[in-house]
């Protein structure tokens, strides 16, 4: 009996050691196999690491230094004095796409660490992400910009998943820490993680909750105990740029911060950005294909886009020079179209005034404004208002709302005062207004443009083509202030101004620096005693016995 007790065993006791003999050897096989392809993989990575294409232009090129932001010094100058200083401030840069906002943050950044009261040091970080491309889980499974909690029931949760403890993973605002936190195109961030951010900009640190976290638990770490009571620091100066409008962006979020705009690039600080890339790859280039490629390049980004592939197009065709011919075959297959640079012209005309706009990003422009009047019977006439926007959309908090745009409103005003003040019967006369450039115009402020072109027309009085204007007209007559006169000012110099008008409540004193007069009027009166040096009286005793 004893000798099958032990025989039986013996037997299971065999069967035992063959079975995990043959799982040890099956953990060594899977070793191997793992080894063997890790080996494959690290040799494929490390094959992946040694090829390297060239770097494009537009990348080889970004601004490293102050010096290479072109056109922005006003945008430089207000971002240093919001980061560069002992109470550094959360910024907002507006501007379109290509003109600088990503590279002067970040030596804004660089500049402040020099700075001896600055709080930023030289471990301060520069941590950039993207709002279009941030994806978060509603329920914090993952969430990059805020940070998140990975707890136990999640796979992957390793040895602290297996200990039933919830790890806290720091999202971006904690890893600036101490820094910046670039956040590009930052109006499109979702509206939850917008008012998450404006809460961490409020208390500068980040609270993280989980279901599965107890204070009391002693397997906890000590570092996670910490996170939950305390919470993850998050001190650090927030740089969102957008290319979206001032309007689009959350009030409480532009209440927290500085507000800066980069403006569009001229022809002139193309011309300089073209220059710089030319000098520094030493590109074999002529002046008409450098001028061609301001005509058409809008920003930084475009103009080098169009030099290397010039550049390129020159290679692959062998021949010694990039010509005009060649950027003529890249905007057209491109499908550029030409930037408005617009020139004054000189002379005298008839109706035809030079207003002042304000388009994209703090980017003045010349508008051309003219206007035809026929006297065609008693009640007979027409008015006609081309180039403008007819309607515009208010939206409102709870509601939308229609109206008539300014630019109608002002014609109104316009004709108003040209029947009660100036003896205009114009419901007598055919007159037309056109906005030739091109662009949906609306605003108020063509208001004295278009009085100074209608009165040209309908008076006959030559108006100076080197003159430009720009101010919202009453039924009285008065000129009221409108927005963006010195990017106004700066277009109308540009395009070889000698003068231009404005409100008189605009007028500031560094105006009086500029290269050009700046006549500052308060009526229509002395616009048109500037104009025409004539007594407004007699032209409307002329007019009347007409």
């Amino acid at each position: 009996m004893n000798g099958i007790l032990i025989g039986v065993q013996f037997f299971f006791s065999c069967v035992i050691g063959l079975y995990f003999l043959m799982q040890l050897k099956n953990t060594k096989q899977n070793k191997t196999n793992i080894c063997k392809d890790s080996e494959e993989k690290y040799e494929k990575m490390q094959k992946l690491r040694y090829i390297h294409l060239s770097e494009p232009l537009t990348e080889k090129l970004r601004p490293k230094e102050e010096r290479d932001i072109i056109g922005q010094e006003e945008g430089i100058r207000a971002l240093k004095t919001a980061l560069c200083s002992p109470n550094p401030q959360h910024i907002l840069i507006y501007g379109s796409p290509g003109v600088g906002k990503t590279a002067a943050a970040r030596i804004a950044l660089e500049m402040a660490k020099q700075c001896e009261l600055s709080p930023f040091t030289s471990k301060s970080k520069f941590v950039e992400i993207d709002a279009t491309t941030l994806r978060f889980d509603e329920r914090s499974v993952a969430d990059p910009l805020m940070g998140s909690v990975h707890d136990p029931i999640y796979q992957g949760a390793g040895a602290y998943g297996q200990a039933g403890v919830p790890q806290p993973k720091p999202g971006a605002v904690t890893k600036a820490h101490g820094g910046v936190l670039f956040i590009d195109e930052i109006g499109e961030l979702h509206p939850i993680q917008m008012n998450k951010l404006l809460k961490v900009l409020e208390d500068r640190k980040v609270y993280l909750e989980s279901a599965y976290y107890s204070a009391y638990d002693e397997n906890t770490p000590a570092y996670v105990h910490d996170v939950f009571k305390n919470g993850l620091p998050a001190d650090f100066r927030l740089i969102g740029a957008t290319t979206r409008s001032r309007e689009e962006i959350p009030s409480a979020l532009r209440s927290r911060c500085v507000e800066i705009f980069f403006k569009d690039l001229d022809e002139e600080e193309i011309l300089k950005i073209i220059d710089r890339v030319v000098e520094k790859e030493h590109l074999p280039i002529q002046d008409e294909a450098k001028e061609m490629i301001t005509q058409y390049a809008t920003n930084g980004r475009d103009a080098v886009s169009i030099l290397q592939t010039a550049y390129n197009k020159m290679l692959y065709e062998h021949t010694t020079d990039i010509e005009k011919g060649d950027v003529e075959w890249i905007v057209k297959s491109g499908g550029y179209t030409r930037a408005l640079h617009k020139k004054l012209n000189t002379g005298y005309y008839i109706g035809k005034v030079n207003g002042l706009g304000v388009m994209g990003h703090s980017s003045g422009m010349v508008l051309e404004v003219e206007s035809i009047a026929k006297k065609v019977g008693s009640g007979k006439g027409r008015c006609n208002i081309t180039g403008v926007i007819e309607e515009e959309e208010l939206k409102m908090n709870s509601s939308k709302a229609k109206r008539k745009s300014m630019a109608y409103s002002s014609l109104e005003n316009v004709l108003t005062l040209l029947k009660v003040q100036y003896n205009v019967e114009y419901e007598d006369y055919y007159i037309h207004i056109n906005f030739p450039s091109g662009i949906p115009v609306d605003g108020p402020s063509a208001g004295i443009t278009m009085f100074c072109s209608l009165y040209s027309a309908l008076f006959e009085e030559p108006m100076p083509g080197n003159i430009a204007m720009t101010g919202e007209v009453t039924i009285n007559g008065e000129v009221y202030p409108v927005g963006g006169v010195s990017e106004k000012i700066r277009a109308a110099q540009k395009a070889g101004a000698k003068a231009v008008i404005i409100p008189k409540a605009n007028m500031q004193d560094n105006y009086l620096k500029e290269d050009i007069e700046v006549i500052p009027v308060e009526k229509v009166e002395e616009v048109i005693q500037y104009l025409w040096e004539m007594p407004v009286t007699k032209k409307a005793e002329n007019m009347l016995h007409a």
